[in-house]
């Protein structure tokens, strides 16, 4: 699908009806080629960033957090912070993001979160049934539009992400994001729920509120990804009042210059 030019008042309508909108093939050839190529020089060390939080999945299943690489190794999970790396950075400002960003936040916005996840083959995780819950996250705000992309094929066998479509119009279910179990069959009973498959490439606006979840990945290869979640730049984290890095508007990061990340941005893992 090729990418949108343009975000209108048709797909805005269709994003709150059903909670997700496919973006198209915003990513080309070369820019996909790059970001893959970008992630994993990370995983292994070979493009370093002191203060990066990243999650890495354990042959034994468990997770370890570190700050910054301290293994050479692709089974990462999880790699947060990558507003502070050149080639993501431009990603995060393409102007189809911008125009989005600014229909529903405003000028000044920033990102709670820029971050690789990653399903390795055969030592993923399966994730449940959840919302993105901003006050669950530990923020003083909810925001609403996250950027969903696909680093590689993204398919059932892959443990692709499964959507109820329109469930973000329920509001917030559980502020601490999942879904109790025994109301699974209430938000999302199966003959409602759909596999959002995607290729490479492809973006995907997701609303906060919409109820998702993954499967395992049960082939030989990696199912990465990227997703970004925009948000006002005067949102604050609720324990220190830690506000987050600008990605539009006055003071945004530019990837020109763009140099790490100060070390009090990433003191706790929040989300």
């Amino acid at each position: 699908m090729q990418a949108l030019s343009s975000f209108d008042d048709a797909h805005h309508q269709e994003f709150l009806q059903q909670g997700y909108l496919r973006l198209g093939k915003v990513l080309s050839a070369d820019g996909l080629r790059a970001l893959q190529q970008r992630i994993d020089d990370i995983m292994l060390g070979r493009v370093k960033y002191q203060n990066m939080r990243l999650q890495l999945c354990e042959e034994n299943g468990n997770l370890r957090r570190t700050m910054g690489n301290e293994v050479a190794s692709l089974a990462y999970r999880r790699i947060d912070d990558l507003e502070q790396d050149p080639l993501f950075l431009a990603y995060i400002q393409n102007s189809l993001f911008r125009q989005i960003a600014q229909r529903y936040i405003g000028g000044q916005v920033s990102v709670f979160r820029s971050m690789f996840m990653n399903k390795p083959p055969e030592i993923s995780q399966a994730l449940r049934w959840h919302q993105d819950v901003g006050v669950g996250w530990g923020i003083d705000t909810n925001p609403i539009t996250t950027v969903w992309t696909a680093l590689d094929d993204a398919t059932v066998a892959t443990g692709c992400m499964q959507i109820v479509p329109g469930s973000n119009r329920h509001g917030i279910i559980n502020e601490k994001h999942f879904l109790p179990e025994d109301e699974q069959d209430r938000y999302a009973p199966a003959e409602k729920v759909i596999e959002l498959e995607a290729e490479a490439g492809e973006a995907i606006l997701l609303h906060n509120f919409l109820l998702h979840c993954s499967g395992t990945n049960s082939t030989t290869t990696p199912r990465r990804a990227f997703s970004v979640t925009y948000m006002n730049a005067e949102t604050h984290t609720l324990d220190t009042g830690q506000t987050f890095p600008v990605v539009f508007g006055a003071q945004a990061l530019d990837p020109a210059t763009v140099d790490g990340k100060p070390a009090e941005l990433i003191e706790k893992f929040y989300g």
